[in-house]
C-alpha cells in the first residue's frame, strides 16, 4: 500500500507559481523547484511527470484562482465601462504592492513560451480569449447603457483592452514605476471618454 502524500497538491502549485512567476519557465532549474515546492525530486516527478507539466499544472490553478480575482471587475454579471476603468485601476495599483516586478504569470508566459511550446500556448491563448470575452460582454453592456461614443466597436476594443493588460503586465514585470503605471492606464482607458 502506498505511503499517504506528505504535501498538499494546492500548496505545493502555489509555490509552483511564486517561483515561475518570478524567475519563469526557463530559468527555474529543477534543483529549484525541488527545494522551493519542499519535495523531493522523485515524488514532484511521480505527481507531475515533468517540469513543463509542473508548469501547466501551475499555470491551470493560477487561471482558476488568481486570474478568477483579478479579473472579477470585467467578468461580473453587470460589468460595464466603468468596470473596465476599475479593472484598470487595480493593474496599475500593482505597481505599490509586491507585484511590482513579477508581472502576470500568464503574460509573462506569453513572453517567454507561448511561441516556444504548444502547452504553454494553449493556455496563452486561453487566457486571451477569456480576457477578449470579459472585455466585450463588458463593452456591450456600456454600449446598451449609452457609456460608448458613437461608432465605438466593442469587438475592436475588446481586442484593445485585452492587448493593454499584457502591456500593462509587462510594465509591471519591468518594475515600471508606480507614475508610469497610472499614466498607461490613463491612455489605455481614454478610448472610453
Amino acid at each position: 500500500m502506498p505511503s499517504p502524500k506528505q504535501y498538499n497538491r494546492d500548496e505545493v502549485l502555489d509555490r509552483a507559481i511564486a517561483l515561475f512567476r518570478r524567475q519563469g519557465y526557463s530559468a527555474t532549474s529543477t534543483a529549484e523547484l525541488v527545494e522551493g515546492l519542499g519535495m523531493n525530486r522523485k515524488s514532484m516527478y511521480a505527481e507531475f511527470g515533468s517540469k513543463q507539466d509542473l508548469f501547466e499544472a501551475a499555470l491551470e490553478r493560477y487561471s482558476e484562482i488568481y486570474l478568477t480575482r483579478v479579473l472579477a471587475p470585467i467578468e461580473a454579471p453587470g460589468a460595464n465601462a466603468q468596470s473596465i476603468r476599475d479593472a484598470f485601476d487595480g493593474y496599475a495599483s500593482a505597481g505599490e504592492t509586491p507585484f511590482r516586478g513579477l508581472g502576470c504569470l500568464m503574460a509573462n508566459t506569453a513572453v517567454e513560451r507561448a511561441a516556444l511550446d504548444p502547452g504553454s500556448a494553449r493556455f496563452v491563448d486561453a487566457y486571451l480569449e477569456r480576457l477578449t470575452a470579459g472585455f466585450r460582454r463588458a463593452l456591450e453592456r456600456a454600449k446598451a447603457d449609452g457609456d460608448l461614443r458613437d461608432g465605438a466597436n466593442p469587438d475592436d476594443l475588446a481586442a484593445h483592452f485585452a492587448n493593454a493588460v499584457v502591456g500593462i503586465s509587462a510594465l509591471l514585470r519591468a518594475r515600471a514605476t508606480p507614475e508610469m503605471m497610472y499614466a498607461a492606464s490613463r491612455g489605455i482607458l481614454s478610448v472610453l471618454d
